[in-house]
């Protein structure tokens, strides 16, 4: 029998007739799907806004989602080798912007500890010229299947303070890694780091042919800058319109030219592009603009 339709109302049906009844005219929601149906009219009626509503589903989905929905895949993880020396690991630290490091052996299976960016500050400021050795500064690193629910997560992540855990698949792989950030991001939204958006410069002249784009500039902006007819029906931005070309997220330092312009990722984040190197063909001149917009 459909929930919308009434039950019998003799014998032991009349207490679930009784609670079909009080549902209809209370109007409760009886399943998940009623209940965002029900921020969505309140957000309609000015009850919430649209951040509020978003948020509140980002909660519900936060206790439905698992580790796997969300995670960093190990092929984006940026790790440093336990092997190499502080030389090789500092341009790593410095261009990806992050706070901590997963430390690899031979492959990405090989995860003994995680490194943070804080703590070999504090090695080279107590130490000065000492010689590093990254197990004086490496701490344990934390293991969790892809399974696990992110609310289940989140409860761990604030009960030990740990913000980074490293993902293994069934046979004991290393699937990917997911950070406390992530999983607040899919009730927040996406957090935006100290550069505000709105004063950002989206494209600068940095010589005769070469110029730094941010990813989010418009396609329409870019092809009027630069004169070219990249089309904007499937991909909005300039980020997207290269992760298009290039068929995934691309990784810090990686190329592709198309229609003879080179893109040259200059930064990326764990799920976007966000700044790229933009190499104009030789011989193209550019419509009359300004260095920068």
């Amino acid at each position: 029998m459909s929930d919308d339709q009434p039950p019998s109302r003799s014998g032991p049906g009349k207490r679930n007739w009784f609670k079909w009844l009080t549902q209809i005219f209370t109007g409760e929601p009886r399943d998940r799907g009623e209940f965002i149906e029900l921020l969505h009219d309140a957000e309609k009626r000015s009850l919430f806004d649209a951040d509020e509503t978003s948020m509140l589903e980002g909660v519900l989905r936060v206790s439905t989602e698992q580790v796997r929905d969300v995670m960093i895949p190990r092929s984006q993880m940026i790790v440093v080798n336990r092997g190499d020396p502080v030389e090789s690991m500092l341009p790593i630290i410095i261009e990806s912007g992050h706070s901590r490091f997963p430390v690899i052996g031979e492959d990405r299976d090989e995860v003994f500890g995680v490194l943070f960016a804080k703590d070999l500050l504090h090695f080279f400021a107590q130490n000065g010229g000492a010689a590093f050795d990254i197990q004086e500064c490496m701490r344990d690193a934390v293991f969790i299947p892809e399974s696990k629910r992110l609310n289940v997560l989140l409860r761990e992540f604030r009960a030990s303070h740990n913000h980074m855990a490293i993902v293994v698949d069934e046979y004991g792989g290393v699937a990917g890694l997911l950070t406390i950030e992530d999983v607040i991001e899919q009730i927040v939204g996406e957090i935006d780091d100290e550069h505000d958006i709105e004063d950002a410069i989206f494209i600068q002249a940095e010589g005769d042919s070469c110029y730094t784009v941010l990813a989010l500039t418009k396609i329409e902006d870019f092809n009027e800058y630069f004169g070219t007819g990249f089309s904007d029906e499937e991909y909005d931005t300039v980020g997207g319109l290269v992760m298009h070309q290039m068929g995934r997220l691309p990784r810090h330092g990686e190329s592709i030219t198309f229609e003879d312009y080179n893109f040259k990722v200059l930064r990326a984040g764990r799920r976007r592009i966000d700044t790229l190197s933009v190499s104009i063909p030789e011989g193209v001149s550019l419509p009359e603009q300004q260095e920068q917009v």
